[in-house]
């Protein structure tokens, strides 16, 4: 029998990641991720949404970046696996479980200014921008009519 498991969400991050580091200094962060659903119900005439909150586990360099570049409210973009986490309550003896999913790659979403101000200390998860000039940048893409580099120069 075959057996495949695999997730891909797109959301916004709830809270900014948590990351810590094992005995063994692999880097461990902790992600909670708002999925958002919306749909017309017909019956009632009236556009509903759903959230589904999700705990994302990253390991390695995705957890560092994640912690160096994540705060609460940014897109990301998560591909991974879903684990079960079981345990024993202590204080009610009670088993519990819990699903999850482990990250297996990750991609930012959205610019640098993306996500709620005040996040992580600044906007876009402690990224510093440069200093925006009032002088259109010399690109080879600002001007395909010759404002540019020619066809010659192009390194393809």
């Amino acid at each position: 029998m075959a057996n495949f498991n695999k997730v891909i969400l797109v959301g916004n991050l709830t809270r900014d990641p948590e990351v810590k580091y094992t005995t063994g200094g692999t880097a461990v962060a902790e992600l909670g991720l708002a999925v958002n659903r919306q749909w017309f119900d017909q019956k009632s005439s009236e556009r509903k949404e759903e959230t589904t909150f999700v705990d994302v586990t990253l390991w390695g360099r995705q957890a560092e970046v994640a912690g160096e570049y994540l705060s609460k409210g940014r897109s990301v973009l998560i591909e991974g696996r879903l684990q079960l986490d079981q345990w024993e309550d202590k204080q009610s003896g009670q088993k519990r479980s819990k699903l999850r999913v482990v990250c297996e790659n990750m991609q930012m979403l959205g610019g640098r200014g993306d996500g709620p101000p005040g996040g992580g200390g600044q906007r876009g998860g402690g990224q510093r921008s440069a200093p925006r000039s009032s002088e259109p940048a010399d690109s080879f893409y600002d001007s395909p009519s010759g404002g540019g580099s020619s066809n010659d120069d192009v390194p393809f």
